[in-house]
């Protein structure tokens, strides 16, 4: 089962004590999915997540959807572009929470966390689209909203405005399951970024110390060593013996020992005698 469905099928088990928050989520149902004929509201033939929670809800309120009453009770209202909501229904934060619940289970998904982050919910008018930014935005949390083909979708990318908006609707168990992955994907983030660090820094090692070898042969086979100063040879020949060792470890074996500062200002003065004798 996919983390959308997971997400859907734990929102069916809540049911809101309110009335008022019971008739929000049943509009918002009612209103993004099935479709009215004559009046008539039939409940959607390929979301049996709708179809459940719709039967649920409807046998609690006791409420016929198609009735004038029953429309009248969901706040339901006639435009031009169907059947829509009078704000009145989520005026309290209790019912815009039951509502969102309602419009995702009628027209969300959301990705599973493990392949990235995105939560949408499609809408037929730009009326639905509008409401829900609204609602969510009261939220603090920052939808955008696109137009895909004749739909308006309401969409979310960012992994903690996700965790937030599946902790409004309730669907605490997916909460955790997402932070989950985004906890151990965090992880493998900040080792992945340590590792490539540590692997470039060791390159740079790598790569100074084979220049530093080839400055002191080259020293060597045209004036030889000797005529370094006494401190440089010692530590050229340290650098030729060791080739493998870090500056800590070249200082150490120093006589007195230096510093990584004084290891590397010396093997900087090699080079550039090194570069020097290559000019001339």
């Amino acid at each position: 089962m996919s983390f959308s469905s997971n997400v859907k099928k734990e929102l069916l088990t809540g049911i809101s004590s309110s009335k008022h928050c019971k008739l929000a989520e049943l509009s918002a149902m009612v209103v993004m999915s099935g479709k009215f004929l004559d009046g008539k509201w039939f409940e959607p033939e390929d979301n049996t997540y709708v179809s459940d929670k719709a039967s649920k809800l409807i046998k609690l309120l006791d409420i016929d959807v198609s009735s004038e009453e029953g429309k009248k009770s969901l706040k339901l209202s006639t435009s031009e572009d169907g059947y829509t909501i009078d704000n009145m229904l989520i005026e309290r934060s209790c019912c815009k929470q039951a509502y969102l619940r309602g419009a995702f289970l009628a027209a969300g998904s959301v990705t599973d966390p493990e392949k990235g982050y995105h939560l949408e919910i499609v809408c037929d008018t730009k009326r639905q689209s509008d409401i829900l930014a609204a609602i969510i935005t009261s939220f603090d949390i920052i939808p955008k909203t696109i137009v895909r083909k004749k739909y308006y979708v309401i969409y979310i990318k960012d992994g903690s405005s996700i965790v937030d908006l599946l902790n409004i609707m309730g669907a605490h168990m997916s909460l955790m399951n997402m932070e989950n992955v985004r906890i151990l994907k965090d992880f493998r983030n900040a080792y992945n970024r340590k590792v490539n660090c540590e692997v470039a820094n060791l390159s740079k090692t790598v790569s100074a110390a084979i220049k530093q070898i080839d400055d002191i042969e080259y020293i060597n086979n045209t004036k030889g060593l000797n005529s370094l100063p006494e401190g440089l040879r010692k530590l050229a020949e340290l650098r030729i013996e060791y080739e493998e060792a870090s500056l800590k470890e070249l200082g150490d074996m120093m006589n007195p020992p230096l510093g990584k500062s004084g290891v590397n200002h010396r093997l900087r003065k090699i080079s550039e005698i090194a570069d020097e004798l290559r000019r001339n």
